[in-house]
């Protein structure tokens, strides 16, 4: 069976300094949050964490958002209103990930060819 074959998707917030990343659920997840947003979070967020990307757009490497940047880019560095931020004004992003498959250990047995 294929392992790692899950959609995943992403809010992208394109800040004056900085680029930030949220995880969510799902995209339809995201949109009914935004017509509703009694919706709670917990239900929308895939991990409270932000993510900074250095100015490298979705593609780039994911560091955890410093207090600091957060203050600076949206005011506050409290995760709910800086999820609830980068959830409105952020661009809703899926991609598929491939699948992982093939051989686990290839020096055993006849799998090698000697």
């Amino acid at each position: 069976m294929a392992r790692g074959n899950d959609t995943q998707t992403k809010v992208h917030f394109k800040g004056q300094d900085d680029d930030f990343v949220v995880f969510a659920e799902s995209a339809e997840a995201v949109k009914k949050w935004k017509e509703d947003s009694s919706i709670p979070l917990a239900q929308v967020v895939n991990g409270w964490k932000v993510f900074v990307t250095h100015k490298q757009g979705t593609q780039g490497i994911l560091d955890a958002a410093s207090n600091a940047s957060l203050d600076n880019e949206f005011g506050t560095h409290k995760d709910d209103e800086v999820v609830k931020l980068i959830l409105q004004k952020g661009t809703v992003q899926e991609s598929e990930n491939k699948e992982r498959q093939g051989d686990t250990n290839l020096t055993m047995g006849d799998r090698v060819a000697h």
